[in-house]
Formats: C-alpha cells, structure tokens, sequence
C-alpha cells in the first residue's frame, strides 16, 4: 500500500515541525510539502498533489479560506483539513463552506492528528466536538440561509435528530448511545441525509444545518 501523502501548511514554524515529527513517524504516512503561507501552500498542492493538506486558517500572504479554496480547486484529489485555534470559528465555516474535509485544533494530540489524516484520506469527514460546540454558538448569532430550507424539509423527523448529532461532532457510535439506535442504523442514516441534502460527506451535512437553521431551532427547544 502506498503511503498517505501529506502537506503541512503552518506560518508557525514550531507548531509545523511539531506536527510533521508526528506525522513522520507513522510509516503509512508521507509529509512531501512543508508551506509557511497560504499561497506557498496553493503552489505546493498544485505540484505535489498530495493526498491530505493541513491548512492553517491564518497564514500571511493568503489565509487559509482563500487557500483551500484555491487547493480544492486546483487538485480536486486532495482532501483538505483546516488547523484552527479557539474562536475562529467564522473562519472555520468558512472553510467548511469551502468544502474541507474538516477542521482540527493546532493542540490536538498526536494521536488525534494521525488519526484525522487518516480519516480524510479515506474519504471521511471530520468534526472536532471541541470546535463544533463553540462554532454552532457563533452560527446561532448569524442569520440562517432560507435556501436550505426546502432541502432540510425533505429529511425525516429522525434524520434531523441524527443530523443536529452530526453537526455536533459526535461519531456514529455517539449518536446510537445517544438515540438509542445502534452504529449501522445510524450510519445509514447519514447515508439518506448525505443523499437528500445532495452534499459530499457529514461536514458539509453539518453546514447545511447551520445555514438551514436547523441548530438553532433544536438548541431553543432544548432550552
């Protein structure tokens, strides 16, 4: 099997060596681009076409939105997750707007790091609950966008449950401790959610929640 190629795109050079000592130590794993700024970051993805990109949010020269942007389409094959700090989260759905893979903090432990390339390189999506609590908070002070309505309309009453735990990062095991469902029912769930909404994977489910509302119409009856 070939190794899972990586690109690491930080201006803070202590916390890029840091994240390219953990990811070298993986043998399935390849670092074959190391960016300081987002259009470095951009140059790199169109030459190396990597498998993932680590993209920081904030870099000088371009900030990560525009950078993953620029990489998604430029190299459509990489798969994109943003590095992101507390209280970034506009930057964050941003980029998730943008079509990232996901998001993850810059403090995240090594295991976490390897296991989110690991995820995305297979074509999963990734949400940090950390994050997401905090992101959805700052959604819910923004108006939704209507045109998600009709859309989010078409999902059952137990679809929408699921899809309030998906934008709330919780994994499908998660979700069916939460629901009282188990793990495969809850993952065809998401299949019909993925399928109606006509979005990629649960990241971009999560968003269509946010804009659509949905968040903030449970978070109120919650409360």
């Amino acid at each position: 099997m070939n190794p899972t190629s990586v690109l690491v795109a930080e201006d803070e050079a202590m916390v890029r060596a840091a994240i390219v000592a953990v990811l070298a130590a993986e043998p399935y794993l390849r670092v074959v681009g190391q960016a300081a700024d987002g259009q470095h970051a951009v140059d790199l993805a169109v030459s190396l076409r990597p498998d993932v990109a680590l993209v920081d949010i904030r870099m000088p020269r371009m900030d990560g939105l525009a950078a993953t942007k620029r990489i998604l389409a430029a190299a459509p094959g990489t798969r994109v997750v943003v590095l992101t700090s507390f209280g970034m989260d506009e930057y964050v759905f941003g980029a998730l707007r943008a079509g990232a893979a996901g998001f993850l903090l810059k403090d995240s432990t090594p295991e976490r790091i390897i296991d989110a390339v690991r995820v995305v390189a297979a074509g999963g999506a990734l949400l940090d609950p950390s994050v997401t609590g905090s992101m959805i908070a700052h959604l819910l002070t923004t108006d939704p966008r209507p045109a998600r309505g009709d859309q989010l309309g078409a999902l059952t009453a137990r679809e929408k449950d699921v899809l309030v735990q998906v934008a709330r990062g919780l994994s499908n095991s998660e979700i069916g401790a939460r629901l009282g469902v188990s793990p495969s029912t809850v993952k065809g769930h998401v299949a019909a959610i993925i399928t109606k909404l006509g979005v990629r994977d649960r990241v971009q489910a999560a968003v269509a929640a946010a804009e659509g509302g949905l968040l903030g119409q449970v978070t109120r009856q919650d409360a």
